[in-house]
């Protein structure tokens, strides 16, 4: 788990895919690591759990009938309920300009798959102690401060 999280904590994690294998693997590996889960079979069931719950990270496939990883995530970051939850976004697509895209419209990080377990594992490791330390830092002059809801 996180080095400097409180004992006892276990983030809540939103997996959004459409896939329930994929998501079964994903839900197996943060269970197994000591997180809580939560899954979103579309991009507007994620929309709506994210503002509902409030998770420490989200898990988003760009694939999805509805609203795809990016039009959602997009969203999500723009969303002032919202815009403090990290994102990973999760795809097949291994194109740089496919996560250079991912990142543009708000994720922090882009997982190309299949991924294993350590992948996984470390990826939402470094999402969260990295979101946390930016909650910590000072605002800078002309900065918005994320305060998580």
């Amino acid at each position: 788990m996180l080095e400097d999280a409180p004992a006892g904590w276990r983030p809540l994690i939103l997996i959004v895919d459409d896939s329930p294998t994929h998501v079964a693997f994903v839900r197996q590996s943060l269970e197994r690591w000591g997180c809580r889960v939560q899954v979103a079979a579309t991009g507007r069931q994620a929309l709506h759990l994210a503002r509902e719950l409030g998770p420490a990270l989200i898990l988003m496939d760009v694939i999805m009938p509805d609203l795809n990883g990016y039009q959602a995530t997009r969203k999500l970051s723009r969303n002032t309920i919202t815009e403090h939850i990290p994102v990973v976004l999760t795809s097949s697509k291994s194109a740089e300009s496919d996560r250079v895209w991912g990142l543009r419209q708000g994720a922090q990080a882009y997982l190309v798959k299949p991924f294993s377990e350590e992948e996984l594992i470390e990826t939402v490791q470094e999402t969260l102690e990295r979101t946390a330390r930016e909650a910590q830092a000072p605002v800078a002059a002309g900065t918005r401060q994320h305060v998580p809801a």
